[in-house]
């Protein structure tokens, strides 16, 4: 899991599948901290691997995972798409990548909108981060760009909700 935070997805992961075993990446280490405790609160610690570094430049071999994935992370680099052929680079042939993030509205009404519509009862700063986030996520098109050179179809990438992107694919075979 990249850009894991505090490590809630892998805790549900593990509890919905008992053979799960994770790695769970960020480059934040108060991010960990918080993650340490929540791994230990939910008795995962044989099974979530708590791992201290950067997405863009994961510290693990070619092929060496069975899923690699990640959810609203994309969107905080830079450059996205080195992210993303970072995880395609860890993950195995015929394992899956699942990448879940913002998507992009097309105008800063739709922002406003989704900001009323999904957080109208959060903290004024919440909504500004909340905005903040949609305003630098990602449209289709370039998710589609960018996983295009990787060799993942077009169709990998959908929206799934009014606010979310999703590419699911499992890597082919070498």
């Amino acid at each position: 899991d990249v850009g894991t935070g505090t490590a809630l997805i892998p805790i549900e992961l593990c509890r919905r599948f008992r053979s799960c075993r994770i790695v769970a990446c960020d480059a934040a280490a108060s991010m960990l901290e918080l993650a340490k405790i929540n791994v230990a609160i939910g008795q995962c610690e044989s099974r979530i691997q708590l791992h201290h570094g950067d997405g863009k430049e994961l510290a693990f071999d070619d092929d060496l995972f069975d899923g690699v994935m990640s959810n609203s992370w994309l969107h905080h680099l830079p450059e996205p798409g080195v992210g993303l052929s970072q995880m395609w680079r860890v993950c195995k042939p015929r394992g899956w990548l699942f990448s879940r993030d913002l998507l992009r509205p097309e105008s800063a009404s739709q922002v406003e909108q989704l900001v009323q519509l999904h957080a109208p009862h959060e903290s004024l700063d919440s909504q500004q981060l909340f905005r903040q986030s949609l305003h630098a996520a990602l449209t289709l098109g370039e998710v589609r760009n960018m996983a295009a050179p990787l060799g993942i179809a077009a169709e990998a990438i959908q929206a799934t909700s009014d606010r979310h992107w999703t590419l699911s694919v499992r890597k082919p075979a070498v």
